[in-house]
C-alpha cells in the first residue's frame, strides 16, 4: 500500500550555510534487500520524468567502467557554478525540477535553486529522476545511524553498496503486512452477503415447497378427483339434436309493411320464444313424465350417484335436472329453435325429443286458435244476424202483399195510370170531336147528345180511377199507402241484403285472416339415435375444474395477504 508524498511549501532564498556533514554510508550487504522502514516512500516509474533510466554526466556514480565519481561536496565555491551550468544545458523540465526540489526539502538540503537541489542530491548519491531514486533510511545491522533519520520523525537511511562497478542506489523493500481494517471489513460484509444469501436461497426451497404443497392440495387433488370420475365413473349419456322452425300461412294481400316482415323471422319471433319458454318449463316436463316416463330413466341404479335422480327426489329437484338435460336455444337472425335432448339411452333421447316436439306443435295450435276463433266468431254472428234480418225485412214485404192484395204497388200504380191516360186521350178526341159539331150553324143533335153521354162517362172514369190512388177502398186503404208501405218494406229488404252480402264478404276475409294466423312447425333436422356418447367430456371438464380451483385459490390468498398486510401496518 503505498502513500502519496506530503508537499512542504517552502520560499527559496539564497542563505549562507555551513558546511553539512556528509551522510553516513553503511557497508553494502549483498545477500539481503535494503530494508524500508516506514510507508510514506514515494518513487516515480522509469518512465515518469520523459528521461527513461539513463544517467547523465552531472550525476554521481560511476564515469566508466571500473571508475567511480567523486562525491562533490555541497557548498563547495569551486564546483557548484560549473556543476550549476552542466545541469542548466541537460535541458531538465519543470517536473523534474520540482520532484528534485521536494526530495531536497525532505531530505533538509541547503539547495538555493531548483538546480542546486538536483546538484546537491546528485552529490549525495542520489538521482532524483530513477524509479529508485527515493532514499530510505535503512537501518544497519549494528545500531548506527539509529536517530540519522530526517528530522521529521521518518525512518528514513542512505544505503549504498560499494562495488566494483561503482555506488548502486538503495532498493525498496515491501515489508510482510498484516491485512488493513478496510480489507478486513470488506471481507467481514462478504462473508455477511453470502450469509444472507444462503438465508434468502434456503427461505424460497422453504416457500416453494409450502407453495407446492397447497396447490397440491387445493388445486391439483380437486382436480385429480374430477378427472378420475369424468374418465372412469361418470356414466355415459346421449345426445340427439333437432332443429324446427314456426311459420305462418302467406297472405296474398299482404301489402306495405306487413308484407316486408311477412316473410322474416321477426313475424314469427315472438310464438318461436314462446314455444321455448313452453318447452322449458314444468308443464312440459310433467307432461313428459306422464307420457315417456322421465323420472323412472334417470332414477335407474346403472346411472352414476351423482347424475342419478333420487327415487324421492322433490319436483323441483326433477326440474333441475330436467333443464340440465332439456337444453333449448333460439336463434333471432335465422328463427331456428334448436333443442338439445341428453339421456343414457340413445333410443330415449329420440324419443324425448320426438315428444317434445309433438308438444311444440300442440302448443302453437292453442297459441293461434284463441285468435282464429274470435276472429271467426265476430264475422259468423254479424253474418247471421244481417241474415236474420234480411229475412225478416222480406217475410214483411210479403205480409203487406197479402194484406193489401197487391203484387207490386208499382204494378199497379201503373196500370190505373195507363188507364187514366187512355181515357184522357179518348175525352179529348170527343171533346174535340163536340166542338166541331157545335161550331156548325146546324149540328146534328141526333149526333151530339151521345157524344156528350160519353164525355161524361169519361170523365166519370177518370174520377175513379184517380179517386182509386189516393182515396181508400173498401177495405179501408189507399194504394198511395199501400205503395209506401211495400216501397219501405222493399227498401228495409234490399238493405238487409246488401248488409248480408257485406257480412258474407267480411265473413270470408276473417276467414282469410284466421287460415294466415295458422302457425306451422316444420322439422329442419330430426332427432337420430347416437352411436357414441357425448358427454362427459372428460378432458375439458377436468380442465374447467382446475381453472375454477385454481381461481378459488387465487382469491383466497390474494384476501389473506392483504389481511396480514393491513394487520401488521
Amino acid at each position: 500500500m503505498t502513500t502519496k508524498l506530503t508537499v512542504k511549501r517552502f520560499r527559496t532564498r539564497r542563505v549562507d550555510l555551513p558546511p553539512a556533514a556528509p551522510i553516513p554510508v553503511a557497508p553494502a550487504r549483498p545477500a539481503a534487500r535494503p530494508r524500508v522502514l516506514g510507508d510514506d516512500a514515494f518513487m516515480p516509474s522509469d518512465s515518469a520524468d520523459g528521461f527513461g533510466a539513463g544517467r547523465f554526466a552531472t550525476a554521481g556514480g560511476p564515469a566508466g567502467a571500473g571508475a567511480t565519481a567523486p562525491i562533490a561536496t555541497p557548498g563547495s565555491p569551486e564546483a557548484a557554478p560549473t556543476e550549476i551550468d552542466a545541469i542548466r544545458r541537460e535541458g531538465l523540465t519543470g517536473r523534474q525540477l520540482r520532484m528534485a526540489r521536494r526530495l531536497a526539502q525532505k531530505y533538509e538540503l541547503p539547495a538555493t535553486s531548483d538546480f542546486d537541489a538536483v546538484r546537491l542530491l546528485r552529490a549525495q548519491g542520489i538521482d532524483p529522476f530513477q524509479a529508485n531514486a527515493v532514499l530510505e533510511m535503512v537501518a544497519s545491522g549494528d545500531g548506527d545511524g539509529a536517530g540519522d533519520g530526517p528530522p521529521d520523525g521518518g525512518s528514513r537511511a542512505l544505503t549504498v553498496t560499494p562495488g566494483g562497478d561503482g555506488v548502486k542506489l538503495p532498493q525498496t523493500v515491501k515489508p510482510a503486512q498484516l491485512p488493513s481494517t478496510e480489507m478486513r471489513a470488506e471481507q467481514a460484509h462478504l462473508a455477511e452477503v453470502v450469509k444472507i444469501q444462503r438465508d434468502i436461497a434456503r427461505r424460497r426451497r422453504r416457500k416453494s415447497l409450502l407453495l407446492f404443497a397447497r396447490l397440491s392440495v387445493f388445486v391439483l387433488l380437486p382436480t385429480f378427483l374430477a378427472g378420475l370420475y369424468f374418465y372412469a365413473i361418470a356414466t355415459p349419456m346421449y345426445a340427439t339434436k333437432t332443429e324446427f322452425v314456426i311459420q305462418q300461412a302467406e297472405s296474398p294481400a299482404a301489402s306495405g309493411f306487413g308484407g316486408l316482415f311477412s316473410s322474416t323471422p321477426m313475424a314469427t319471433a315472438q310464438d318461436s320464444i314462446a314455444v321455448q319458454g313452453y318447452l322449458q318449463s314444468q308443464v312440459a316436463m310433467q307432461r313428459l313424465e306422464r307420457d315417456n316416463g322421465f323420472r323412472a330413466h334417470f332414477s335407474d341404479p346403472l346411472i352414476d350417484v351423482i347424475q342419478r335422480l333420487a327415487p324421492d327426489a322433490s319436483e323441483t329437484a326433477a326440474f333441475k335436472l330436467y333443464k340440465k338435460n332439456i337444453r333449448i336455444s333460439y336463434d333471432p337472425t335465422e328463427g331456428v329453435v334448436k333443442m338439445e335432448v341428453t339421456a343414457a339411452d340413445p333410443q330415449k333421447a329420440v324419443e324425448y325429443s320426438q315428444a317434445l316436439i309433438g308438444y311444440a306443435e300442440d302448443q302453437v295450435d292453442q297459441m293461434t286458435q284463441r285468435l282464429r276463433e274470435d276472429q271467426m266468431k265476430g264475422a259468423r254472428e254479424s253474418y247471421e244476424d244481417a241474415e236474420k234480418k234480411y229475412q225478416n225485412a222480406n217475410l214483411k214485404v210479403v205480409q203487406l202483399q197479402e194484406k193489401f192484395k197487391i203484387l207490386s204497388s208499382e204494378t199497379e200504380v201503373g196500370l190505373i195510370t195507363s188507364q187514366i191516360g187512355q181515357l184522357e186521350t179518348q175525352l179529348t178526341q170527343d171533346q174535340l170531336s163536340l166542338a166541331q159539331m157545335e161550331s156548325n150553324s146546324s149540328p146534328n143533335k141526333a149526333r151530339m147528345d151521345p157524344l156528350k153521354r160519353r164525355i161524361d162517362t169519361l170523365q166519370a172514369q177518370i174520377a175513379e180511377l184517380r179517386a182509386k190512388l189516393t182515396e181508400q177502398g173498401a177495405d179501408g186503404f189507399s194504394l198511395a199507402q199501400v205503395q209506401s208501405d211495400l216501397l219501405v218494406a222493399q227498401a228495409d229488404a234490399q238493405t238487409r241484403q246488401l248488409l248480408l252480402a257485406q257480412s258474407l264478404q267480411a265473413m270470408e276475409t276473417s276467414r282469410m285472416e284466421a287460415n294466415r294466423q295458422t302457425r306451422y312447425l316444420s322439422v329442419a333436422v330430426s332427432p337420430v339415435a347416437p352411436d357414441e356418447a357425448a358427454y362427459p367430456r372428460a378432458f375439458e371438464n377436468t380442465i374447467v375444474v382446475m381453472l375454477i380451483f385454481a381461481g378459488i385459490y387465487l382469491m383466497i390468498s390474494m384476501t389473506v395477504a392483504i389481511l396480514r398486510e393491513q394487520v401488521s401496518a
